[in-house]
C-alpha cells in the first residue's frame, strides 16, 4: 500500500543523573566528592533510505523514543551514553512540527538529519565543591531528550510530472519511454498510486518522470483520488500536461485543459508557473481539423504542444526531446529548507519549580527547555533577550521569594550563572 503522510511522536533520551558519593580510601583523610555526571540520552536521527518508497512502517508504530544516558557513579565515573535511535525514511520526505507546521528537515538525499536531540547528562556532586562547601550533597538531574510530534509527507522526487484528467494515457506513455509497469486499463482511476519511472536519453544521461494519478475538476478540495497525491507534483521542475486531444470521452479537450491548470494553481499557486508541455494523445482517434485547431490554441497561450499516440511511440521521441532539452536549463529539484523555531510568547510560559541545594538554586519547567535552544548565549543581545524572558515570566520574582540573594548560584538545566539584583 502507498502511503504517503504520517504522524508520529519522536523522543530523545533523557541525560543520566549526575551521582552523589564521596571518595573512601584508607589513608585519604577528607577525600571528598568524586560523583560522576551522567552519560548524554540518545538522539533520534532521521535516515532518507532510498531502498523505501512509502511511510507505510508508520502506520502501526507511531512513537519513536530514544535510550537514555547512565547515571554517573562513585570515582568521578561518568555514565554511559544511551546509542542513537535511527529512523528510516523514503528519499522526498518531508518533516514537520506538527503543532506549528514548521519544517524541520528535507530528506531530499541519502543524509543523516537529528531532529530531536538527547538531554546531556547531569553534573555529580564533585562540579559543586566550593572553599565554603566542601561536602556536596547534591547532584544535577540530568536534562530532558527533546520531544516533537511531527507530520511526516513523501514527497516524491522527480524531473516530470504528469498531468491530466483519468484515462487520457499518462500511463501508457510512462510504461513506453521507461522501464516502469503501471497498471493500464480502459476505465477511469486505474492508476491508484504515483509511479516513478527512468527515461533515459543516451549513455550516461536520463530524467526521473512521475505519472500522478489522474486528477478531475475539485481535486484541489479532496474530489477523486489524484489530490492525495498533488503534494507530489510541487518538487517537479517541469509538468507534462496530457489531454485526450480526440475528446473520445465526451468531454471538450480544452476545457480538460483549463480544469487542470486551475485545479493545480488552486492547490499551490507556484505550481501555475511551472515550466508545462502539452501532449496531445490519441490523435489517431481525432480528425486533423481538431488537431489543428488544439494546437493552435494551446500556442496561443505561450505553450509548446506535441501530438502523440502513446500506445504505439508513436512521435514521442520529439516530445522526450524538448523535455531534456528544457530540463538542462531548469533549476534542480526543490529542497525545502527547515525553519527557525519561532520566538518564545509570553504565552508559552509555565510553572517552574524552584529548589534551593546547598546554595545553589535549581530552576526547572518544561518551557524553559524550549526557551535554552532558542538562545545563542554567545552572543549580547542573545543574553539580554534571555534575561528579559526570566523577568517577563516570573522566574527572577519566584528566585527572589525562594530566597534567592545577589551572588548565589542559579542553574537552569545546563546553564548557570550568579544572580544579581
Amino acid at each position: 500500500m502507498f502511503v504517503d503522510q504520517a504522524k508520529i511522536l519522536i523522543k530523545a533520551g533523557d541525560g543520566g543523573d549526575g551521582a552523589v558519593a564521596f571518595h573512601r580510601e584508607k589513608y585519604v583523610a577528607a577525600g571528598g566528592p568524586d560523583g560522576g555526571d551522567g552519560g548524554k540520552g540518545g538522539d533520534v536521527v532521521f535516515v532518507a533510505d532510498s531502498n523505501l518508497s512509502t511511510l507505510a512502517d508508520f502506520r502501526f508504530r507511531r512513537k519513536f523514543e530514544a535510550k537514555r544516558g547512565e547515571n554517573g557513579s562513585g570515582g568521578r565515573k561518568s555514565g554511559r551514553s544511551a546509542d542513537d535511535l535511527i529512523v528510516k525514511v523514503p528519499v522526498g520526505t518531508l518533516v514537520k512540527e506538527a503543532s506549528s507546521g514548521r519544517i524541520m528537515a528535507d530528506l531530499s538525499n541519502a543524509q543523516r538529519m537529528v531532529l530531536a536531540r538527547g538531554g546531556k547528562g547531569g553534573w555529580g556532586n564533585s562540579h559543586f565543591a566550593t572553599p565554603t562547601r566542601q561536602a556536596p550533597r547534591f547532584s544535577k538531574p540530568g536534562m530532558p531528550g527533546e520531544e516533537f510530534e511531527v507530520t511526516l509527507e513523501l514527497k516524491l522526487l522527480a524531473d516530470v510530472g504528469l498531468v491530466g484528467f483519468p484515462n487520457v494515457g499518462k500511463s501508457t506513455l510512462i510504461s513506453v519511454v521507461s522501464q516502469a509497469k503501471p497498471r493500464i486499463a480502459n476505465y477511469h482511476f486505474t492508476t491508484l498510486n504515483p509511479t516513478l519511472g527512468v527515461v533515459s536519453m543516451g549513455e550516461g544521461s536520463s530524467f526521473v518522470m512521475a505519472d500522478i494519478p489522474g486528477l478531475i475538476e475539485g481535486a484541489a478540495d479532496g474530489t477523486g483520488l489524484g489530490h492525495q497525491f498533488l503534494r507530489h507534483v510541487e518538487r517537479c521542475r517541469m509538468l507534462l500536461h496530457i489531454v485526450d486531444v480526440s475528446g473520445s470521452e465526451g468531454r471538450d479537450p480544452k476545457e480538460d485543459f483549463r480544469v487542470i491548470n486551475d485545479e493545480l494553481r488552486r492547490f499551490n499557486p507556484e505550481l501555475a508557473g511551472r515550466p508545462m508541455i502539452v501532449a496531445g494523445n490519441k490523435t489517431d482517434l481525432a480528425t486533423d481539423e481538431q488537431v489543428d485547431d488544439f494546437r493552435a490554441w494551446i500556442e496561443e497561450q505561450g505553450y509548446a504542444f506535441f501530438p502523440i499516440m502513446a500506445a504505439i511511440r508513436y512521435d514521442v521521441d520529439p516530445l522526450l526531446k524538448k523535455i531534456w532539452e528544457m530540463l538542462s536549463s531548469l533549476p534542480p529539484i526543490k529542497v525545502y529548507e527547515p525553519e527557525p523555531m519561532p520566538e518564545l510568547t509570553d504565552d508559552i510560559f509555565g510553572e517552574v519549580t524552584i529548589r534551593n541545594m546547598g546554595g545553589v538554586f535549581f530552576v526547572e519547567g518544561k518551557w524553559l527547555l524550549r526557551a535554552l535552544r532558542t538562545v545563542n548565549f554567545d552572543d549580547y543581545e542573545g543574553l539580554n533577550y534571555f534575561e528579559r524572558l526570566l523577568t517577563r515570566s516570573g522566574v527572577i520574582d519566584r528566585l527572589r521569594e525562594a530566597g534567592c540573594q545577589e551572588g548565589d548560584t542559579v542553574s537552569i538545566y545546563d546553564l548557570e550563572f550568579e544572580f544579581v539584583e
